[in-house]
């Protein structure tokens, strides 16, 4: 298995990001789509394959607060094996070297994804998009 994740650069492939977010967020989970798109431009934006076969996408972008991780996306057929954390793990290492704040709003099911990371939550669950959450703090 040849699982890599890159940073996207060409627009086909933003294409192919956007195909998995449509799939995981707005068919499967129902998110409304003009929820889903926004920010695009001001995000820098990661694309995951398998064998060539694109499986996982996911950006970070700044913001007042400090780095955000979010629209952390795999198809159903990739999950388990090991995307989301090559997805965190490439994303954590692109951020500059003075983000000192990093954060993220997680969907429950992840929260033990992110943790083992360094994010702890923070705050109460809340709802975004219909789904529940936590927001999470990377400690550095």
């Amino acid at each position: 298995m040849s699982l890599q994740v890159q940073k996207v650069i060409h627009p086909e492939d933003l294409d192919k990001v956007f195909a998995i977010r449509k799939k995981v967020f707005v068919e499967e989970q129902n998110c409304p789509p003009e929820l889903e798109w926004e920010n695009e431009e001001v995000s820098t934006h990661f694309l995951a394959t398998q064998n060539g076969q694109p499986c996982g996408a996911c950006r970070w972008r700044k913001t007042e607060l400090g780095y955000k991780l979010e629209r952390f996306a795999v198809l159903k057929e990739f999950r388990g094996q090991g995307v989301g954390r090559a997805l965190i793990a490439e994303a954590l290492s692109d951020l500059p070297e003075d983000a000192h704040y990093i954060y993220l709003n997680s969907q429950l099911d992840a929260v033990s994804l992110y943790a083992k990371f360094g994010f702890a939550s923070e705050g109460n669950q809340f709802e975004e998009a219909g789904i529940q959450h936590y927001k999470m703090v990377k400690k550095v």
